[in-house]
């Protein structure tokens, strides 16, 4: 008979076994200290901010939905596989105790990022809100917790339905409520509060009628949950190292591939510039990770006040870019038929570096306009040449010795 308690357990095990296996790359590596010094240089401007609230920020909103954005999100980590599909559906009905398990397991690891969260906001909650003593935020930490558990139980019975559209709007109905709590809670609206705590009762109660009618558990969408959640954990460790195993989704962006490849001649010599580029747009890593991290990068230069530090984020977003699209050379590593390619290898290692160097060219430029828009005509011109040596200097060194040219 199935042993719910030792398949959790060896479940358990085996996860973080793998976790482990990465983590001490992604600690030990070059983003991480990046971030660090990222993180270090905003806290002293929120602590500058903090000291000189403007009259007219929306404290209590923005309290409110950060505090709320971490309470409501409650992914459940099942630690299922695809094979269970096939050999534990029919021991459903003895796996009560594993999933019970599952459950108080994501709700521990969630509370990192809650702390860490209530932690960072109250320095603006004691600055906005100096009249109310500090017993009253601890008392929203507690409420905030037993209001997690609440969501996390919430969303565990909503996987039970299978249309998208229902569990989208209970996620939105559900943030909103949380978000409306939290704010009447900093207010100290009691009448509302009681109304919107009503209103989480009500919803809580529609979650489990909702999912009692269902009677089996979605096994597919909780498999492709834990393998989307996974995926994005190997899509960050091979950041650091390779992680041969990591599958990535594919997606067409007909439009955006016609742009990037359609004045590339049609030459032997070309397939691997057509490969890379067409690689990038298409993979569901590459191009997301390279454009958020444009956007952030610009809105740090933007709101961050010192000159020299708007220089010194736009070379680190230019760096971890960097960092981020390099896998992109093993991208195809498992593939054989790259080997048929009647092309040199030293072929195909310039054409990576050279769509490298087209990719960072771009980000820079970028970065240069922005400051000379933002009126920072000098660190324009710094973060210009600073670019140019990054391009021409220091990509070809790193990718000689990565690649082994």
């Amino acid at each position: 008979m199935l042993n719910a308690h030792q398949l959790f357990t060896d479940r358990l095990s085996a996860h973080i076994k793998e976790l482990s296996r990465y983590l001490r790359y992604i600690v030990t590596g070059h983003i991480v200290i990046a971030m660090v010094f990222i993180v270090s240089a905003m806290s002293v401007y929120y602590q500058q901010f903090l000291e000189n609230i403007p009259s007219y920020f929306p404290s209590a909103w923005v309290i409110a939905f950060v505090l709320g954005l971490v309470t409501a999100h409650s992914p459940i980590q099942t630690l299922l596989k695809k094979a269970d599909i096939v050999f534990l559906i029919p021991a459903e009905h003895l796996l009560q105790g594993y999933f019970i398990r599952t459950l108080v397991y994501s709700y521990v690891t969630q509370i990192y990022l809650f702390i860490l969260a209530i932690a960072a906001i109250a320095p603006l909650y004691a600055a906005a809100f100096p009249n109310q003593d500090t017993p009253a935020y601890g008392m929203l930490f507690i409420v905030l917790l037993i209001v997690k558990a609440w969501s996390l139980v919430a969303n565990w019975w909503m996987l039970r339905v299978r249309d998208k559209n229902t569990r989208l709007i209970d996620k939105i109905v559900r943030f909103a409520l949380i978000v409306t709590l939290i704010y009447f809670f900093i207010g100290q609206e009691m009448l509302f509060l009681a109304i919107i705590t009503v209103l989480l009762i009500v919803l809580f109660a529609t979650n489990y009628l909702t999912a009692s009618k269902q009677k089996a558990l979605n096994w597919d969408l909780l498999i492709e949950s834990d393998y989307l959640r996974m995926r994005s954990f190997y899509r960050l460790a091979n950041m650091f190292t390779d992680v041969p195993h990591l599958e990535t989704p594919v997606k067409k962006r007909h439009w955006l591939a016609k742009v990037l490849t359609k004045g590339i001649p049609f030459q032997q010599k070309n397939a691997y510039p057509y490969l890379y580029r067409l690689t990038t747009v298409r993979s569901g890593e590459y191009l997301g990770i390279y454009l958020r991290l444009l956007v952030i990068g610009g809105l740090l230069i933007y709101f961050v006040p010192n000159q020299w530090l708007k220089l010194i984020f736009a070379l680190l977003f230019i760096y971890m870019i960097f960092l981020q699209i390099v896998p992109l050379w093993k991208h195809h590593a498992t593939l054989v038929w790259l080997d048929l390619y009647p092309i040199a290898e030293s072929v195909r290692k310039q054409a990576f570096m050279k769509w490298m160097q087209q990719l960072i060219v771009v980000v820079a430029i970028l970065f240069t306009l922005f400051l000379v828009i933002i009126g920072e005509l000098v660190i324009g011109a710094m973060m210009a040449v600073a670019s140019l040596l990054f391009v021409l200097v220091v990509i070809p060194n790193y990718l000689r010795k990565k690649l082994k040219v």
